[in-house]
């Protein structure tokens, strides 16, 4: 697969996942170059829903950043490329500050998270990088040295948690295959499983329909099946829901019809043509307002009242 079809899964995932928290931006133009970041971030001040429900992810979103996404590990020109954006955007956040004779401290710069399958021990060396002593961040992610703003997060070195179950979807191989299999065993209402589970499944039908897929092709299928086959499984059981309370709505209709047939013919003798022409008005009243109106009003007020309304 290439990075392409790939960026664009991984912007729509991020995107879903993070809307509640603050402002996504996906494809962010970060210079005149058209340099474009995955995905930008900004926190809300006061998120709609607890940043905590995302984990690491959540953790990551707790200020302003940028996240760049690869399929494959990147090389060390690509991780320099991402490292260029960052500084583009904190070259572009400086200027709108002093336009607005405004200041950004250092600790306001974003970072720039670089979410990896795995990282190799030759790119972590090379960049720097090293896991927190501080016990506040889990094994797998990686920090630059502090000016550098940037972090590499080696998405199969992740523990296996639900803390981090939102970044290791994101992986490849074993890493991917269990995370989908955790996503899938989620509670059905919890707040993201639905929507999560639909991207996949669209994911894994847009890459099962391309013609002359390649080994990672396969792989990516197999491992977004679960998702798929558990999304299909529930529309269709939805849709099996949604045309049961249809069918229940329309059969309470049919039975509300009839007893106002028989409260007609048993007050007034005969249901006529204009009787039966009032019928389709009463049926939108509230039950409590319709049978009191069905045992008090005379053959005149009903069709004064209903019968000049109806379509019929």
């Amino acid at each position: 697969m290439t990075r392409q079809p790939h960026d664009q899964l991984a912007k729509q995932y991020l995107e879903e996942l993070l809307a509640l928290l603050g402002k996504v931006e996906t494809s962010y133009e970060v210079s005149p170059e058209v340099r474009q970041a995955d995905v930008w971030f900004v926190p809300a001040p006061q998120p709609s829903t607890e940043p905590q429900i995302l984990g690491l992810l959540g953790k990551m979103a707790s200020s302003a950043c940028l996240f760049e996404v690869f399929r494959n590990a990147p090389s060390p020109v690509e991780v320099r490329n991402c490292q260029m954006k960052l500084y583009a955007l904190h070259g572009k956040l400086l200027r709108e500050a002093r336009r607005a004779s405004n200041s950004l401290s250092e600790a306001e710069l974003p970072l720039l998270w670089i979410l990896s399958p795995s990282c190799s021990p030759r790119l972590l060396d090379g960049f720097g990088t090293r896991l927190d002593n501080s016990g506040n961040w889990s094994r797998g992610v990686f920090f630059a040295p502090e000016f550098q703003k940037t972090a590499l997060v080696a998405i199969n070195q992740l523990p296996v948690s639900e803390e981090t179950l939102w970044l290791r979807v994101l992986g490849r191989n074993a890493t991917q295959q269990q995370a989908v299999n955790e996503l899938v065993s989620l509670p059905e209402g919890h707040p993201f499983r639905r929507n999560i589970l639909e991207i996949l499944a669209n994911w894994r039908v847009n890459v099962a329909v391309g013609k002359n897929l390649t080994s990672e092709d396969r792989e990516l299928i197999m491992n977004l099946s679960p998702a798929y086959l558990q999304w299909r499984e529930e529309a269709v059981q939805e849709g099996i829901q949604q045309g049961i309370q249809q069918g229940i709505q329309q059969g309470m209709l049919g039975a509300q019809r009839m007893m106002i047939e028989n409260i007609f013919r048993v007050r007034f003798g005969a249901l006529d043509e204009e009787l039966a022409g009032a019928i389709a008005p009463l049926l939108q009243l509230p039950s409590e307002e319709l049978t009191r109106l069905l045992l008090t009003l005379s053959r005149e007020e009903f069709l004064e009242r209903f019968a000049s309304n109806s379509d019929d």
